[in-house]
């Protein structure tokens, strides 16, 4: 037996240790059949082939929240993506699931963003004929856009798990989440809890909220330090999905879940509509927003005009609509600045705007 193979077998047998609900790459699938990886398992060569992609490296200019900020240390989609990556990692080892696959999912879960966040996406949404999702653009770089147009070809439950992150406004986790694997359900949860940390964090610091305006019962469960948020959300999710890592005995035909201790389940629901309402929602009425759709909205318009100026890629046989959206998705905040400025000169003044 080859190195190579003595590591793959070592790695598949350890993950027959997992929970008896994880997700085991040995019966991962592909559309496309690939010989195994040389040196380790079905969802490490996704997390690898995500990791190298061009959207995954954009990731490090675009927006989270706060629009093109002046100062070094707010949140990008990059090291929120990270975040993510950290907490379900920390979620799936407690409970004995594959941190490979969550992994992969995190990396791969926001690919599909639109410069200036949630409101390149609304402005798309409303543009493009049967709208535009970031869940469902991620999912169509990695099986479609990316390596000129022949995708990444990932295992289906790294795609499935891309595909079911988003969550609407409000209590979430009353949805039933039946069809998605646990490892999936992690990266659903700790996209929530991290972007909720974080955010509060950047909040803070630029001066949107004080202390003191926070709720006062939601914020003593979570607490104030963003560190201490991170363990005791972690703590939360472990302590109510225990059932998952197989050690207790659940009622024949019932599913483990995912989800938050009660206490905490309240606490996350009361912060993340205080986000809405305090933070969300008013930065998108802001003049510099404002401008940011406009950029938005006028580069789509532009590109649907002009398609002989869109890249030749794997999008080439889609009408231009779909066209100039994947490609006006694709850009960073700066790029999208620098490409409206030079199409139309002024109309990207005034989005940098704050110093965290």
């Amino acid at each position: 037996m080859s190195i190579q193979e003595r590591i793959r077998q070592r790695l598949l047998a350890g993950e027959e240790a997992l929970s008896p609900y994880a997700c085991r790459s040995a019966s991962a699938h592909r559309d496309v059949p690939e010989d195994p990886p040389p040196w380790g398992t079905e969802f490490q060569r996704d997390r690898e082939r995500i990791i190298q992609t061009n959207a995954f490296r954009r990731l490090k200019h675009k927006t989270q929240v706060f629009l093109a900020p002046l100062g070094d240390h707010y949140m990008t989609r990059l090291t929120h993506t990270l975040e993510v990556s950290q907490m379900g990692r920390a979620i799936a080892r407690a409970l004995g699931l594959n941190e490979d696959l969550v992994e992969a999912i995190a990396l791969a879960h926001d690919l599909g963003h639109t410069p200036f966040g949630h409101v390149g996406e609304e402005v798309l949404n409303s543009l493009l004929p049967g709208g535009f999702r970031h869940a469902e653009q991620s999912l169509r770089i990695v099986e479609r856009l990316e390596r000129q147009g022949q995708g990444l070809n990932l295992t289906q439950e790294v795609r499935q798990g891309i595909l079911a992150h988003s969550k609407p406004r409000g209590d979430f986790l009353a949805e039933p989440a039946d069809d998605m694997t646990l490892e999936a359900q992690v990266v659903r949860l700790a996209d929530a809890l991290a972007y909720l940390n974080h955010d509060l964090r950047d909040a803070l610091r630029a001066g949107v909220l004080r202390p003191e305006e926070l709720p006062p019962i939601p914020l003593a469960l979570v607490g104030l330090d963003p560190a201490q948020r991170t363990q005791r959300l972690v703590g939360a999710v472990v302590e109510a999905s225990w059932a998952a890592s197989g050690e207790v005995p659940l009622p024949p035909g019932v599913a483990p879940r995912i989800t938050l201790t009660p206490e905490m389940h309240r606490a996350v629901v009361t912060l993340r509509e205080f986000m809405f309402e305090r933070v969300y929602l008013p930065l998108g009425r802001t003049p510099e927003t404002r401008r940011a759709r406009d950029i938005v909205a006028f580069l789509f318009h532009y590109y649907v005009q002009h398609p002989h100026l869109l890249p030749q890629d794997g999008s080439t046989d889609d009408p231009p609509e779909r066209r100039a959206a994947d490609y006006v998705a694709g850009m960073t905040d700066q790029f999208a600045i620098m490409t409206a400025e030079r199409l139309r000169p002024g109309i990207g003044q005034g989005v940098r705007w704050m110093r965290l």
